[in-house]
């Protein structure tokens, strides 16, 4: 089916539609540092990244991403439809995040970025021992 928009209106739509946080994780999150009685953390803390919690105390920076949008190769979730723009956009997420943790590292905080799959599996307790 095609686009009823031409490039620079559907560019124009997508740029309007703002994200609402990525709740599903950012709860699972919240209940782990609850029950593992985890404290000091912020969520829409000023820092540069928009990291999804903070521990300022400790200069601990958690970003939960999503498999789909941060290109994480865990399940076949390339779409066949757009292939290319799907391809660069998650090609732009993946430099984007690199180069987010390389100027939050030489500040001197540690990044620690948690795969939705690990969410959902609960393999990521390993990547959250920085905080206990």
């Amino acid at each position: 089916m095609p686009d009823i928009f031409d490039k620079e209106k559907r560019s124009a739509v997508m740029r309007a539609v703002k994200s609402s946080k990525n709740k599903s994780t950012e709860l699972k999150l919240i209940e782990y540092f609850k029950a593992q009685k985890i404290t000091g953390w912020r969520r829409n803390y000023p820092i540069f990244g928009f990291p999804d919690f903070v521990f300022p105390q400790k200069r601990v920076v958690i970003y939960t991403d999503g498999c789909f949008w941060h290109g994480h190769d865990c399940r076949n979730t390339k779409p066949k439809d757009n292939a290319d723009f799907w391809d660069k956009k998650r090609e732009r997420n993946r430099l984007r995040d690199l180069q987010v943790s390389e100027q939050l590292t030489a500040k001197g905080w540690t990044v620690v970025r948690i795969w939705e799959c690990e969410l959902k599996k609960g393999s990521f307790n390993e990547k959250l021992n920085i905080l206990k």
